[in-house]
């Protein structure tokens, strides 16, 4: 490792806010021009994606997250293709993560996650779906818990994606969506996904 230091622990220059973790994340997330919503079930969680599918019109909605392909089968929901190839026309596409972090409303995501280096960055919209044990305070954390989720097997990508896709490389005119989603939906679960679930 170039610097050694920077495994020692040190005192972090941000003060934990004294609201719940979920505030503080979907505040930044929002902020961020993200677009939070909180589920206190599983069962709400796919009626609220069903709901934004049906809204949206969408033809083709994409899924890499296994866990939940199955509870839209679980409720007799087929609005979601299981994503078991590359598929360039869909409108949308939902994933898991790897970790929350609340002070900067980033998701973190990571190549361990099916399909994780296409999913989350090729298709208009992106779905996050994440559980209430996913959120940690800040940046420093959610390493920490790669580290303890996969030791020395570590992913050879990690992605710390904040906010929609955006760029002012062009005249300095912010635009959204040029070199991944316009849109980011999270949907955060008020349960735990059981000790690592992807």
């Amino acid at each position: 490792m170039p610097f050694p230091e920077a495994e020692k622990e040190t005192q972090n220059i941000y003060a934990r806010s004294g609201e719940g973790m979920e505030e503080t994340f979907a505040e930044a997330f929002i902020n961020l021009g993200g677009k939070f919503i909180f589920c206190d079930s599983e069962q709400e969680m796919i009626q609220n994606i069903n709901m934004l599918h049906e809204s949206r019109g969408w033809t083709q909605m994409l899924c890499a997250y296994e866990k939940v392909q199955k509870l839209l089968g679980k409720y007799n929901m087929d609005i979601a293709t299981p994503l078991v190839q590359h598929i360039e026309d869909a409108d949308a596409c939902i994933t898991g993560c790897e970790t929350l972090v609340a002070r900067t409303g980033s998701v973190m995501l990571s190549s361990k996650q099916y399909m994780g280096r296409t999913a989350p960055v090729y298709y208009p919209v992106h779905i996050i779906i994440a559980y209430a044990d996913q959120i940690v305070p800040d940046i420093d954390d959610a390493f920490a818990l790669m580290k303890k989720k996969y030791g020395s097997d570590l992913p050879s990508m990690i992605n710390l994606n904040t906010g929609p896709s955006r760029t002012a490389d062009i005249e300095k005119t912010l635009v959204v969506g040029v070199h991944g989603p316009a849109e980011v939906f999270c949907f955060l679960v008020n349960a735990d996904t059981g000790q690592y679930y992807r």
